[in-house]
């Protein structure tokens, strides 16, 4: 069931407790606040809506902050680019100011799963450490253009060996995708087109994407959009993106999302490319943002769980296994 529009609302399918589903819900939007707050939850199964909560003064129609969603989004981007022949994940040289050292090896895969090499610190706390927090709001040689910042970065590792979640790595893969699509000086307005007609358009999203002043998209971080188009998103992603017939991503694509590279301790989460797993829900795509912004695609349970909200690190755990109680209440 592909939404025309809007979403159309459906029932729960046999099997599902609704009691049991329920309680999960309540669980984790009536949680203590000093725990974290739930600013929306929608859940589509089946293809259709089958619960859908928002918090005081929010409506289906609130938009919200992506945080690092926004890097699965630059991932859906890359691929329709491959699918065009205008990228390839065995690409290298990917950047003028790599061209005479080591960084020329760093391919586009070594990008996507977050293995460049490079030197990199994603901290979201303490200012005087992190490249994240100096990238998206400091002041330095680079302010302003997030990818300069994030390749001026010495290679630490030989490409493809370290496992190293960067957000400055999404930003530079967004530069690269510009450069591919032809976008021109400190414009945006080639990769705007881009990703509105050949991936917001055809599933009907109202996202909203920023970019900084030198016309790249911030796709490690700021992606504005309703629970419902995360959701249109994430079904995308669970019918290996196709959306009603159309092949919006490269066949196999998708599955690349749900393939593992790395197993991250802190988190208990496996990593892909631009996209998390979780490693007792086969199959398990999941778009994972600071403070608690998700997308949790199940394609073995035909279900995506969008959560939005203001959780901090402390419960972030917390929260993604209250999430985990959800999904499993829909039978593989």
């Amino acid at each position: 069931m592909f939404p025309q529009g809007d979403w159309a609302r459906g029932d729960l399918r046999q099997g599902v407790s609704a009691t049991r589903l329920d309680a999960a819900i309540d669980a984790l939007v009536n949680r203590p606040e000093s725990e974290g707050r739930t600013h929306g939850l929608l859940i589509v199964a089946n293809g259709h809506v089958v619960r859908e909560w928002n918090g005081d003064g929010l409506t289906p129609e609130s938009t919200h902050i992506s945080w690092s969603m926004a890097k699965s989004v630059t991932h859906a981007l890359v691929g329709i680019a491959v699918g065009d022949g205008l990228l390839s994940l065995h690409d290298t040289n990917l950047l003028p100011e790599w061209q005479n050292d080591e960084r020329s090896h760093i391919s586009l895969s070594d990008l996507l799963t977050m293995r460049s090499g490079l030197k990199w610190i994603e901290d979201y706390v303490d200012g005087t450490t992190s490249d994240v927090i100096e990238m998206l709001f400091g002041e330095s040689d680079f302010t302003g253009d997030h990818a300069a910042y994030a390749a001026a970065k010495p290679l630490l590792y030989k490409p493809g060996t370290q496992w190293v979640y960067s957000s400055g790595t999404t930003n530079i893969v967004a530069r690269i995708l510009a450069n591919a699509i032809g976008e021109r000086g400190q414009s945006h307005d080639a990769l705007d087109v881009f990703m509105r007609s050949r991936l917001f358009a055809p599933l009907g999203m109202s996202a909203i994407p920023k970019f900084d002043s030198a016309g790249t998209f911030v796709g490690s971080s700021f992606l504005y959009a309703t629970t419902r188009d995360f959701a249109k998103f994430g079904y995308l992603y669970l019918n290996g993106g196709n959306w009603g017939g159309q092949q919006i991503l490269p066949i196999g694509w998708a599955d690349d999302a749900a393939r593992s590279v790395v197993h991250d301790d802190e988190t208990g989460m496996g990593y892909s490319s631009h996209w998390w797993t979780w490693p007792t829900d086969e199959g398990s795509m999941i778009a994972h943002g600071y403070e608690g912004q998700i997308t949790w695609v199940s394609p073995a349970r035909d279900v995506v769980v969008v959560h939005v909200g203001k959780t901090s690190a402390d419960h972030s755990d917390q929260l993604r296994h209250g999430l985990e109680r959800i999904v499993v209440e829909f039978p593989a």
